[in-house]
């Protein structure tokens, strides 16, 4: 089992940059594929990225793609999201997850087995 912790979140101004830290309790981060989602007021849970094991397959949602950067550290147990250019569109509380099937980049929630408690994403016009 692992436990997640997401970090970073904050208010930011449109066209700025924030980097959110998804700390993973446990020795076996490294056998998790790791993903990114998130949530808006009044909508559906989305996905935004996922990583694999070993870092080697990225996927990203097309409304982020060029623009977040998701990456992982298995020697420090941490995922991480780095998002540029951010949009008032953005605006969410964003979700890290692991997957048990360390090999795949999943964009399906149910395919993920833990989720960390989120953090907020505010970004301002």
């Amino acid at each position: 089992q692992v436990q997640l912790v997401e970090s970073g979140g904050g208010l930011v101004q449109a066209g700025g940059s924030l980097r959110l830290s998804c700390a993973a309790s446990g020795r076996t981060f490294s056998t998790y594929a790791m993903g990114w989602f998130r949530q808006a007021p009044g909508k559906e849970r989305e996905f935004v990225a996922a990583i694999n094991w070993r870092s080697s397959s990225t996927y990203y949602a097309d409304s982020v793609k060029g623009r977040f950067t998701i990456s992982r550290d298995n020697a420090k147990n941490t995922a991480y999201l780095q998002m540029n250019s951010l949009k008032p569109e953005d605006t969410a509380v964003y979700y890290c997850a692991a997957d048990q099937t360390a090999w795949r980049t999943s964009s399906l929630e149910y395919e993920y087995d833990y989720w960390g408690q989120g953090t907020q994403v505010t970004v301002s016009s």
